[in-house]
């Protein structure tokens, strides 16, 4: 092979991990957002494809003329960690209201190319006005435009809607806001990423909180896997051939270890345990990782992946970019030091003292139930991690979480007071260490 040959087969194979990386980050990609990486994935699209198709079971899908690329992730579980945002200032994440307006919103929004703001909130207003379950939208009242605005906004960063005149955040004051949106129906009908739409799930509207666990099951229900069978429990039929319990064991394990912080074996089936310790798992699991450009890290507890330019995840830890994860690497090394983990009311007093310690920081949970809230933020980071769970009403740490461990703080006052000012000027040392 010449020299030549021998660096574009180089580039290619850089150039797919890198999107390999990119699309698990973010797996709706589009050219006005990401143009560099969307690019990349537009260039690579075939080898990209069979990549998460073989190893994940997942679809990619990329339309160079409209300019996006989406990726359809499927977990076997429903996972709540990753909430869709309001973008605003604090990113606080949407409630049920939110999540209601956003279903109607687009089902209004596939009937229409053009539309302005005002006509949109008449047909949401129609139509949950039309639907005993659903409270209706009132656009007379502030709180209920800024809920509608937080769901144009939040279509409007996935290039589903393009304002065209006007700004969608003008609403909240006014409800005579003149807002012109072109429509994208077709990216709007890929967002949702399960592989059974609701509409084929439809149940009275009072079965559903009876059937509520049932009803998510079943979007996320594969036939690939083999008749009607469950995505996470392979067990439930009978008919499923050895071929499609193979590809299901491959599917199950990758995707958790492509999507998840860490993987732990405890976590595991027996099968996809005896699947991972099988000479075709063990080749099929290094040979994806290495093609992705992930540093494999395996340990007794479980595996983990290590992406050595941080671009193959939306969240880190640790990191001071919030309060709740400040906290959360607080509360990690005091949870360390109680056998049999941390009770509610132990979290809550560490929460106190921290809030003590430091009276100028975390401002926001500085009030009488300050304390608990702080300790929730960052017990719910610490999970998101995989690094604490509960058993019972006791938080205890996982292996991963003895990756880290304080080893030297020094203030960046000269008077040492950096503590009782703010605890990101507190430089840190976290080492490694084995579980």
């Amino acid at each position: 092979m010449s020299t030549l040959a021998n660096q574009l087969v180089v580039a290619e194979r850089e150039e797919v991990s890198l999107g390999i990386r990119l699309l698990l980050a973010q797996p709706l990609i589009t050219e006005r957002a990401d143009p560099a990486g969307f690019d990349v994935v537009r260039r690579r699209k075939e080898p990209l494809a069979k990549w998460f198709d073989y190893t994940c079971g997942w679809s990619l899908v990329v339309e160079p003329r409209r300019g996006y690329a989406r990726l359809a992730k499927v977990r076997p579980s429903a996972d709540g960690s990753r909430p869709a945002r309001r973008l605003r200032s604090g990113r606080a994440p949407f409630d049920r209201r939110r999540y209601v307006l956003l279903c109607v919103t687009a089902a209004e929004l596939l009937a229409v190319p053009v539309t302005t703001i005002g006509l949109l909130a008449d047909r949401v207003v129609q139509a949950t006005a039309a639907d005993p379950a659903l409270p209706s939208l009132d656009t007379a009242g502030r709180a209920e435009r800024m809920a509608f605005a937080d769901v144009l906004k939040l279509l409007e960063s996935y290039g589903v809607l393009t304002a065209l005149d006007g700004a969608t955040e003008s609403f909240v004051e006014s409800a005579d806001a003149k807002v012109l949106y072109r429509v994208d129906a077709t990216l709007l009908m890929r967002l949702a990423a399960a592989p059974i739409g609701a509409s084929r799930l439809s149940v009275p509207s009072a079965e559903v909180p009876l059937r509520f666990e049932e009803l998510l099951a079943g979007l996320v229900r594969e036939r690939r896997y083999g008749g009607g069978m469950i995505a996470d429990d392979p067990g439930e039929s009978a008919a499923v051939s050895e071929t499609q319990r193979n590809l299901w064991l491959r599917h199950s394990v990758l995707r958790r270890l492509f999507d998840d912080p860490v993987l732990y074996r405890d976590d595991l089936t027996d099968d996809e345990r005896a699947y991972l310790a099988s000479p075709t798992g063990r080749q099929i699991l290094r040979r994806s990782v290495e093609q992705a450009g992930f540093v494999l890290e395996e340990r007794t507890e479980g595996l983990l992946l290590v992406d050595p330019d941080s671009l193959a995840t939306d969240a880190k830890f640790p990191d001071d970019s919030s309060t709740a994860k400040v906290a959360a690497l607080l509360l990690l090394e005091q949870i360390q030091d109680l056998p049999g983990g941390a009770a509610p009311e132990q979290l809550v007093e560490i929460g106190s003292r921290l809030l003590r310690k430091f009276p100028r920081w975390a401002k926001a949970y500085q009030s009488a139930d300050g304390a608990e809230r702080l300790a929730d933020d960052a017990v719910s980071v610490l999970r998101d991690f995989g690094l604490a769970h509960h058993v019972g009403d006791r938080t205890l740490l996982r292996p991963a979480a003895f990756r880290y461990r304080l080893t030297g703080a020094t203030s960046t006052t000269e008077d040492g007071a950096g503590d009782s000012a703010d605890p990101v000027a507190v430089r840190r040392k976290a080492e490694e260490v084995a579980p």
